[in-house]
């Protein structure tokens, strides 16, 4: 997809337009500012395509809300569905509510249930906020974009370039056959230990996910 001027990202990124940087380092200043006294943060991802009322929505609700009653701010990615569900949980609970707006031309309105906002044109800035501000991460079903946060952690885990949090996924049967391919094909192949993914949990009810990251959070 392009970006709303009508030109991929990636190919502005020239020598040509070096001062792009500039906005890049914008970004990341911004983010930094906005987000510095946000403390014991929880960053929830799915998909941005659940309607309100949906089993998967409330839910995610649920799970804000109990995250933060338990003292923890909550992180989305600012847009509808699920990110707005994990927004409104935080908000109605009277805790942080911090929405990592992104700049897309289609589905992307941030919520109203934001109250800390940060706007992203450049998804690996986005993407660096997710992890430096979180000790935990909720990763309910979602499409091709809620892996790609749920990998990125993994990797820069793997590779110890953040601090190992827990990760849950939330809802077995959506989630179980991608990681019974992992254990068969990148275990059983041997790119990749098993111990590597002691990290992630499976989980199936909102009870047993914040009682999971409240036992797990560094």
């Amino acid at each position: 997809m392009s970006n709303i001027d009508g030109q991929y990202v990636i190919d502005s990124l020239s020598f040509d337009e070096s001062w792009r940087l500039f906005k890049i380092m914008a970004e990341i200043v911004e983010g930094f500012e906005t987000l510095n006294n946000c403390k014991r943060c929880v960053s929830i991802f799915g998909s941005a395509r659940v309607a309100a009322g949906h089993p998967l929505y409330k839910d995610t609700e649920t799970i804000a809300r109990m995250l933060s009653d338990a003292g923890f701010g909550i992180i989305s990615g600012g847009g509808p569905g699920l990110m707005e569900a994990a927004n409104k949980g935080a908000t109605e609970a009277g805790g942080q509510s911090i929405g990592l707006h992104i700049h897309l031309p289609f589905e992307q309105e941030c919520n109203k249930y934001v109250k800390s906002r940060v706007n992203f044109h450049y998804f690996f800035v986005r993407k660096l906020m997710f992890v430096k501000y979180a000790i935990g991460y909720v990763v309910m079903p979602g499409g091709v974009g809620t892996a790609d946060e749920l990998f990125e952690a993994l990797v820069l885990m793997q590779t110890h370039r953040i601090k190992a949090f827990p990760i849950v996924l939330y809802q077995s049967d959506f989630w179980a056959p991608m990681f019974a391919w992992i254990h068969d094909k990148m275990v059983g192949c041997g790119f990749l230990r098993e111990e590597e993914l002691d990290i992630v949990k499976l989980c199936d009810s909102p009870e047993e996910v914040v009682e999971h990251i409240i036992e797990n959070a560094p």
